[in-house]
């Protein structure tokens, strides 16, 4: 038997480590939602593995409750196996989830299911302060880090307040990282539609981020805040 050179076992092994590499590469939902189709239930595990948290933070933050979130989720995958066999390999597969996800949760939010948003207004506890004045106030000068979970907590507020289809959008835009195209696909609507839905979601955000007294100096911690999203299609 010939013996193998030494130059043909490196690549021998090169070609060996290169083919280990691409086996273990993670398979995109498309070929996971295919492989369901087919008969392959480990397949839609690998998927609610991997997209489980990210659908449960949307609905979080479309219906603002733990509990209605939950829910939400959960119904959100028995859709996707009720319509695993209706899906076509035409657009992404999170375009298609990320569809369910707020259609249902508009649904839920339009019967009134879940709770009001707090208002910027309402008072926190037995405070006579509104809750705007509240955390304008509480905004320790020269630190960072307490400025930035104060500026958090003002646009978690303000967020809740935005209509619905803002809310969706801006949610898919900066959680979930979607296109512009793929938000459009997901909630029905033009794309023009969607970022036009955007800027407007921004708008208001900053508007909350002014009327909570911040700083023209402190504004640089409020951009980092309100433009943590993609960059612009």
């Amino acid at each position: 038997m010939d013996k193998i050179s030494p130059h043909r076992h490196n690549i021998l092994h090169v070609c060996t480590t290169t083919i280990a590499m691409f086996d273990q590469q993670p398979k995109p939902d498309e070929d996971l939602m295919a492989a369901y189709q087919g008969g392959d239930v480990a397949a839609f595990r690998q998927l609610l593995q991997r997209h489980e948290k990210p659908i449960f933070r949307f609905c979080l933050r479309m219906v603002r409750s733990e509990e209605g979130a939950a829910d939400a989720t959960q119904e959100v995958f028995l859709r996707v196996v009720r319509g695993a066999g209706k899906w076509q390999r035409q657009a992404k597969w999170t375009t298609w989830l990320y569809s369910i996800a707020h259609n249902h949760c508009v649904d839920q939010i339009r019967r009134g299911k879940f709770r009001k948003p707090e208002s910027l207004d309402a008072p926190i506890g037995d405070a006579s302060q509104p809750r705007i004045e509240t955390i304008a106030g509480s905004i320790p000068g020269g630190d960072a880090v307490a400025e930035a979970a104060d500026l958090k907590r003002v646009i978690d507020i303000a967020l809740e307040q935005l209509p619905e289809e803002q809310r969706a959008v801006f949610l898919l835009r900066t959680q979930s990282a979607l296109s512009f195209e793929d938000i459009a696909t997901a909630v029905g609507v033009p794309e023009n539609t969607a970022k036009s839905r955007m800027r407007y979601a921004l708008l208001a955000l900053h508007k909350a981020a002014d009327a909570a007294g911040l700083a023209p100096a402190k504004r640089s911690t409020r951009s980092t805040v309100l433009s943590r999203q993609p960059a612009t299609d």
